[in-house]
């Protein structure tokens, strides 16, 4: 009789029988162990996590590494995007017309933060840009559509969400305009944020009038035996016309956000570009766009967006599970040693590594100013339970944490000793550090800076300052739940 066949019962009385499957079951835990250790071992507090879920709950632990384990970004991607880097990361693609825009002054230590930068995805800072903050998503909105509206050759736009909503809509009919009239428009969205989107009538209407419609890393089951399949192409990026700009944390949705109004308004910041620095945004967009549809917009990076005379020096940073992403973490760890009177944090999903929350911790002590700015309600139940677990460590070394009570604070932000500045799609959490396609844009500039810290400072403003005192009269209850999570933070 086949051993699948026989009963229950005749397993349990069976010494032999029971015995194999003891040992298989313990062969499977110490072996997957054993994986982890090797993959992960430079991340003990990773390997930590999974060691002890595939160990303690193999039936569901084992499943889940094979799923979500492993960075792997799937053979034919890697060997796509290979071939990516070989086409696009070449000397030319970075070289300006404009001798001026090389010329970036930057003192000692906004020099080394550009080599860090630079060290991800190859960008120089480069002199001569343009650059205007947007606080308010509405206002940001309209004046996306308005350069749209004024495109004559292409608009190429990357975006983790696109919701169906008002200005979803809005951006759809724009595009379509602008498509009747000539202009060639390429749309990449995220396959799982935009899935809703992608679904829907509106795309097949875009498709119709011409829109170009793509779904980035979209997943397929059969793709869960060769890659992950929760690696997401995170950027929020608009690239008009090869000379205008935008970067931030802003998705293709209304602030109102339908799909989770009860977490309402989304609060983002986004920078709108002119200048050299645009072609640097564009040539993460000719990567992306190559990566899943294969075909080569090169000859669109050819023409050098103008020098904007008295503009300031900034840079683009691309990071992936395919480019050096510890360089970003490495920037971030890097802003918070440097700073020296104070250093502002703005971002939605706090879930840091333990050399990150230590750097926090340390700056403070050493006498800088750490303000940290987060959502009071958050829409991951998980995330705040595992970010408020350091927050008693935090602010016993003299960290500031401020949390934002007017909707959720989706902003990603940095500005340090209002002399620099970090506008990005990245979370500070391991998911944006290890995985996510993210982009981040760097602004070596004083006045820029102090008008960031403005708008940081509005977000302090409307937020509630938690004190060490009253973090310290919590009930256990709520402790255990937040170190329990925290438990499985490296996983999150």
């Amino acid at each position: 009789m086949p051993l699948i066949d026989l009963p229950l019962s005749h397993w349990i009385t069976n010494p032999w029988l029971l015995g194999a499957f003891f040992a298989i079951d313990l062969l499977l835990r110490a072996g997957f162990a054993c994986v982890i250790i090797l993959r992960k071992g430079s991340q003990p507090s990773l390997a930590a996590a999974w060691v002890t879920i595939v160990t303690v709950l193999p039936i569901i632990g084992i499943p889940a590494y094979l799923l979500v384990g492993e960075s792997r970004l799937g053979y034919r991607r890697r060997a796509i995007h290979k071939s990516v880097l070989e086409l696009f990361n070449k000397p030319h693609f970075h070289q300006h017309d404009d001798a001026r825009a090389h010329q970036a002054h930057l003192n000692g230590i906004d020099r080394q933060l550009a080599r860090i930068a630079e060290s991800v995805s190859g960008s120089a800072p480069l002199a001569g840009n343009s650059v205007k903050l947007f606080g308010d998503s509405n206002q940001a909105v309209a004046a996306i559509i308005a350069d749209i509206d004024r495109a004559t050759a292409t608009v190429h736009i990357t975006s983790y969400i696109w919701l169906d909503d008002r200005v979803g809509g809005a951006v759809a009919d724009a595009l379509a305009a602008a498509t009747a009239r000539g202009v060639t428009c390429r749309v990449l969205v995220d396959a799982q944020g935009s899935s809703r989107f992608l679904r829907s009538a509106s795309v097949r209407q875009l498709r119709e009038r011409g829109v170009k419609v793509v779904a980035a890393l979209a997943v397929h089951p059969l793709r869960t035996l060769f890659s992950r399949i929760d690696i997401r192409n995170h950027r929020k990026m608009i690239i008009i016309d090869s000379t205008i700009g935008w970067i931030g944390s802003m998705n293709i949705a209304a602030p109102e956000f339908a799909v989770q109004p009860r977490f309402a308004p989304w609060v983002d910041c986004t920078l709108r570009l002119l200048g050299p620095t645009v072609r640097e945004l564009h040539l993460i967009f000719a990567e992306d766009w190559y990566l899943d549809t294969n075909e080569n917009i090169e000859d669109q990076l050819r023409a050098s967006p103008p020098f904007q005379s008295g503009g300031v020096t900034a840079q683009i940073a691309a990071s992936g599970p395919n480019y050096r992403n510890d360089a970003i973490k490495s920037l971030l760890l890097a802003a918070i040693q440097v700073s020296q009177d104070e250093i502002v944090l703005t971002t939605p999903y706090f879930v840091p590594d333990p050399t990150m929350h230590s750097a926090l911790c340390v700056a403070a002590r050493r006498g800088v100013t750490v303000r940290l700015v987060v959502p009071r309600r958050n829409n991951s139940r998980l995330v705040a339970l595992a970010s408020r677990a350091g927050y008693g460590i935090l602010l016993e070394s003299g960290v500031h944490i401020h949390e934002f009570t007017r909707g959720l604070l989706h902003a990603k932000t940095i500005s340090a000793d209002g002399k620099f500045a970090i506008i990005t799609s990245s979370n500070l959490d391991r998911r944006s550090f290890d995985l996510n396609f993210e982009a981040t844009a760097l602004v070596y500039d004083d006045g820029f800076a102090a008008e960031l810290r403005t708008l940081q400072q509005s977000y302090i403003d409307a937020s509630v300052e938690i004190t060490a005192q009253e973090w310290s009269k919590q009930s256990k209850a709520r402790t255990l739940a937040q170190n329990a999570v925290a438990l499985i933070s490296p996983l999150l």
